[in-house]
C-alpha cells in the first residue's frame, strides 16, 4: 500500500511577488514556495541580520568602523536581490510559473498576472533600485575616503 502525498494548494504568483518584496529579508517568499526546509529561506535572514548589524555598528562606533563598510552594503544587496526576485516572479509567464510551482494542475489560476502583480513589480523596481544604488554609492564613498586618509598618512 503506497502512501499518498497530500495535494498542495496552488502557489499564487502575486502572493509570491509581494512576499519577496515585503518579506524578502526574512525569506518568506522561499518558505511560501518551497517550505520550511529550504536552506535559501534561512540564508536570507542571516545575510539581512549581518547588514542590520552593520547599521548598528555605525550607530555605536561611528562612520569610521571598517567592518560596517562591508556589512551595510550586504544589507542593501540583500534588499536589491529580493526586489529582483519579486520582479522575476511577477514577470514569469503563467505556463512557466505553473510548470515550476503548480505541476499538479498546469492550468491553475495562481500563475496569472494581474494589477496586484504589476504593483509588486513596480514597487520592487523602485525600492530595489534605491537599495542597490545606495549600497554602491556607500561602498565607493567609504572606499575613496579610506584611500584619501591613507594617502594623507603616507604623505606626512
Amino acid at each position: 500500500m503506497s502512501q499518498r502525498m497530500p495535494h498542495a494548494p496552488p502557489k499564487n504568483k502575486t502572493s509570491a511577488a509581494w512576499l519577496a518584496f515585503i518579506g524578502g529579508q526574512l525569506g518568506l517568499h522561499r518558505i511560501y514556495l518551497y517550505g520550511w526546509r529550504d536552506a535559501w529561506a534561512w540564508a536570507h535572514p542571516a545575510f539581512a541580520a549581518l547588514g542590520w548589524w552593520g547599521v548598528e555598528r555605525v550607530r555605536a562606533y561611528g562612520q569610521d568602523d571598517q567592518l560596517a563598510w562591508v556589512l551595510i552594503p550586504l544589507l542593501g544587496f540583500t534588499l536589491a536581490a529580493t526586489a529582483v526576485t519579486a520582479i522575476y516572479y511577477g514577470l514569469m509567464a503563467p505556463d512557466k510559473w505553473n510548470a515550476r510551482h503548480n505541476p499538479a494542475s498546469l492550468d491553475a489560476p495562481g500563475g496569472s498576472t494581474n494589477w496586484l502583480t504589476m504593483g509588486a513589480i513596480v514597487f520592487a523596481l523602485l525600492f530595489g533600485t534605491i537599495a542597490l544604488m545606495s549600497s554602491i554609492v556607500f561602498s565607493f564613498q567609504r572606499y575613496f575616503e579610506y584611500q584619501v586618509e591613507e594617502g594623507r598618512k603616507i604623505s606626512q
